[in-house]
């Protein structure tokens, strides 16, 4: 608190000693020592009734709702973060999604379905929508 050192308080212990003298020395300690223990009990006090006031106005429930708009994996901006990254290492050449299929040999063959009618004549030839009428310009 007051960053006294053991010197310090050897050169304080020598000057109170000469001034006060060794005969009162002890009494002044004792009242010197109650004193701070007053101290240290009023700043208690004044500690829990503050305490006790901000319990009332809500001040602990808000902390709490702050605290947790810290939590970036509340709000998933964990996820953000991590896509980000990988965006900004990514080389187009080198994605494994980049990949080309393999083409295959040979033309496709197209399979029936069950169900399907099979089409004989014009209408195997024709195309499935008529031509569109022609319009005057």
């Amino acid at each position: 608190m007051f960053d006294i050192g053991m010197t310090e308080l050897l050169v304080i212990g020598v000057v109170a000693l000469i001034v006060v003298g060794p005969k009162d020395l002890p009494g002044m300690f004792r009242t010197l020592g109650r004193f701070t223990g007053k101290m240290k009990g009023m700043a208690r006090e004044f500690q829990r009734a503050m305490d006790d006031a901000a319990d009332e106005a809500g001040v602990k429930d808000i902390s709490k709702d702050l605290k947790g708009l810290k939590n970036p994996k509340r709000y998933g901006l964990d996820r953000l973060n991590e896509a980000a990254d990988a965006f900004e290492k990514w080389e187009p050449g080198k994605s494994p999604s980049a990949k080309v299929a393999k083409p295959t040999t040979g033309p496709a063959k197209a399979t029936p379905q069950k169900g399907a009618v099979k089409q004989t004549g014009d209408a195997a030839a024709s195309p499935a929508t008529p031509n569109p009428p022609e319009r005057d310009a």
